[in-house]
């Protein structure tokens, strides 16, 4: 097989925690081909969907030095030309990133098959796409109000304010109903009416980790990534100093993932993390999902063999079929 990762600059990966890295070396292990570009490096050409890619070679699949990695000569490809095409650039999700979505989106109309589907990507906003499965959720508001915000914090006492944009932790306030700051609180997050925020009653279960769970190519993965926060710390994002600890998932959390997986699989989301803290899922991550390593490293599951075997089931399912991209939900 030959694979196409776009993902960040090789020289920002840390090898011993990221979900890429581990993607690639199970990758090479099977001796499929790995190639990489950045997001700067798709364009479309002549009608086509091409990128400026190199081939990789993993000079320590361990990972443990400075240059793991070795690149060959640069070269111009279409997508087409690729068994499979992962993007797996981090957020933010700017313009830039939704611009990359409909270049993609492009590729698997002239063939070439993207993981995750890069229509359900943008579908999918990681904060609001929970809005759809209610029954597994905290009570829930998005708007722009401050006077809706400040009422959903009275009844409830105290919630969550989130950036519908936001990643790793950032600009997540805790509110309290007798806090003498919520109203700059308020006026910080939405911006006088400007912008929209999400609110989420908070949920105490917080101190015991907001739990990563991996859905896998419609397949639910046996552990999570319970991230716990530090000290005088609300927030579980390890981006935010929170611990990682791997758990079997709990009969809630199965039930959860059961439920979402071939749902969410059908869109074409061959990879999804679901933010789950006490019995709510509270954010369902389609950009480019981690946790891998800290979960192989602490319970023998090989997360990225469990993922190169879905990739490659998707990738001999559409020649299958002989068709591009990745199944659609039905209009």
């Amino acid at each position: 097989m030959r694979l196409l990762i776009i993902l960040d600059p090789l020289a920002s990966i840390k090898p011993y925690k990221d979900s890429t890295f581990a993607m690639m070396v199970e990758a090479r292990a099977r001796g499929h081909e790995v190639f990489v570009c950045e997001q700067h490096e798709l364009a479309s050409r002549g009608a086509r969907i091409v990128a400026t890619t190199r081939s990789l070679e993993l000079v320590d699949p361990t990972g443990q030095r400075a240059d793991w990695w070795s690149l060959g000569d640069v070269s111009s490809a279409p997508l087409t030309g690729f068994d499979a095409v992962l993007m797996r650039k981090d957020p933010p999700f700017d313009m830039e990133y939704v611009a990359s979505t409909w270049l993609l989106e492009q590729a698997c109309r002239e063939g070439a098959r993207v993981f995750n589907d890069p229509r359900a990507v943008r579908d999918h906003n990681e904060k609001l796409a929970i809005l759809e499965f209610a029954q597994f959720t905290a009570p829930t508001i998005v708007t722009r109000s401050a006077h809706d915000l400040r009422e959903f914090v009275a009844e409830h006492r105290e919630a969550v304010f989130k950036l519908l944009d936001g990643m790793g932790g950032m600009s997540i306030f805790r509110a309290r109903a007798d806090d003498p700051n919520l109203s700059v609180i308020i006026e910080t997050m939405n911006r006088f009416g400007e912008r929209s925020v999400m609110a989420q009653r908070y949920l105490p279960q917080i101190s015991e980790g907001d739990k990563r769970v991996l859905l896998i190519g419609g397949q639910v993965a046996p552990y999570c990534l319970a991230r716990i926060p530090q000290a005088g710390e609300f927030r579980g994002n390890l981006a935010a100093g929170g611990r990682g600890v791997a758990r079997p998932l709990e009969a809630r959390d199965r039930e959860i993932a059961e439920t979402l997986a071939p749902i969410l699989a059908a869109r074409g989301l061959l990879l999804v993390g679901l933010d789950v803290i006490g019995d709510c899922v509270t954010e369902i991550n389609v950009t480019s999902p981690t946790c891998f390593r800290e979960i192989t490293d602490q319970t023998g599951f090989a997360v990225a063999a469990f993922f190169i075997d879905a990739l490659e089931a998707a990738v001999d399912a559409g020649r299958v079929r002989g068709g591009a991209g990745q199944p659609r939900a039905p209009s």
